[in-house]
């Protein structure tokens, strides 16, 4: 058996050193074995060889390869050019075909953060963002200025927060509006305020009010009670009071009064006491039409005599602190129905006034109570 020495010459060629051992070729004058077993080594080296040089040459790209292998990723960039804007029509209907949402689900999991939303919470204002992106309007110089106003110009029409008052504000700023009563108690006020229209109980103690003006409740058509307690009232006009057809709790005590004003039918309530009202400025029978009047508190004036007649439905009256003197038989009860008996006049106050009640017997007979005062 020999080796074929020509087989091992071309195998040869691939060889990476050619004066390696390998190259000599099988002699004739070699034995059988000599023969067999260096043919068999040899061609085992040519084989461990061949498969090197093989490994090498699949290995190394060739350069067209190459250039490929740079040029493809410049192919799949988009650019400008490169896209067909005439075709691109992105629309409620084909937005599903376009972009699939399902693609998306997967990025990101919301499930741990549904449970932390509560409805109804929201981020505070932070200060960077309104000076970035913010389009809030910012006040200029001349927004902040207030027009002028003046105590004479007539107030605007009500608004959201009634009409508008001589310090500029609507009336429910200035004072306190709840339901149908509205407190302007110690706002400084000069004059009675525009009031809302559903206005039936208003409360403006203890502030520099010097007078009422017919029109200031002209329009007030529910108002029930009004108290002007502690202010400087002076001056009353005519028809303030008169005409106010629901009005029965009028409170003017504790201003500077001298003539009684001129009072609505349905009264009930008046209370004008600490003021300087003297007997010249109550009108003649000035309570004789006033048949719901119950409360008549007069104390702390400067009266001389006990206004009379007295409506007979009147429960309490107070004239203490006058300057009473005399009174008469028929001002209290009828010296002609010894049988007639006020049973509703229970409280009658004629304390620290110049009178001695002892002197008028006669005068107290219809009377459930004798009046408090002097009777010595």
């Amino acid at each position: 058996m020999g080796c074929n020495t020509n087989t091992a010459k071309d195998l040869f060629l691939f060889a990476p050193h050619p004066q390696a051992e390998l190259s000599l070729p099988c002699t004739a004058t070699d034995s059988a074995h000599q023969m067999q077993l260096r043919c068999g080594m040899r061609s085992i080296a040519l084989l461990g060889v061949t498969t090197l040089a093989l490994g090498l040459t699949l290995a190394a790209p060739s350069k067209e390869e190459g250039k490929k292998k740079e040029e493809k990723p410049r192919a799949d960039i988009a650019t400008d050019d490169n896209l067909d804007l005439s075709n691109y029509d992105l629309s409620l209907d084909s937005y599903g075909e376009i972009i699939d949402p399902s693609l998306y689900e997967e990025l990101y999991d919301y499930n741990d953060l549904a449970s932390k939303i509560e409805v109804g919470t929201l981020a505070p204002p932070t200060k960077h963002l309104e000076g970035v992106g913010s389009t809030r309007v910012m006040p200029t110089e001349a927004s902040r200025r207030l027009p002028p106003t003046s105590p004479t110009t007539k107030p605007f029409g009500p608004g959201l927060l009634g009409s508008i008052t001589q310090q500029g504000l609507p009336t429910c700023l200035v004072c306190v509006c709840l339901g149908t009563s509205v407190y302007c108690d110690d706002a400084e006020l000069e004059q009675i305020p525009p009031l809302p229209l559903e206005t039936m109980y208003l409360y403006a103690r203890f502030n520099r009010i010097s007078r009422i003006r017919a029109s200031d409740f002209a329009r007030l058509k529910k108002l029930k009670r009004i108290d002007l307690t502690s202010n400087f009232i002076s001056w009353v006009d005519e028809d303030s009071f008169r005409l106010l057809s629901t009005l029965q709790e009028l409170i003017l005590a504790e201003n500077r009064l001298t003539v009684l004003p001129a009072l609505p039918s349905g009264i009930v309530r008046l209370n004008a006491q600490l003021n300087r009202i003297q007997s010249s400025g109550v009108r003649p029978e000035a309570f004789r039409e006033l048949r719901k009047l119950q409360f008549l508190h007069l104390s702390d004036n400067k009266l001389d005599y006990i206004p009379v007649p007295l409506p007979e439905g009147l429960r309490s009256l107070h004239l203490q602190n006058n300057n009473i003197r005399t009174m008469h038989r028929d001002t209290f009860c009828d010296s002609q129905d010894h049988g007639h008996i006020r049973w509703a006049l229970e409280d009658i106050r004629l304390d620290r006034n110049p009178i001695n009640l002892s002197l008028f017997p006669d005068a107290y007979f219809c009377l459930p109570r004798l009046p408090t005062g002097h009777f010595y």
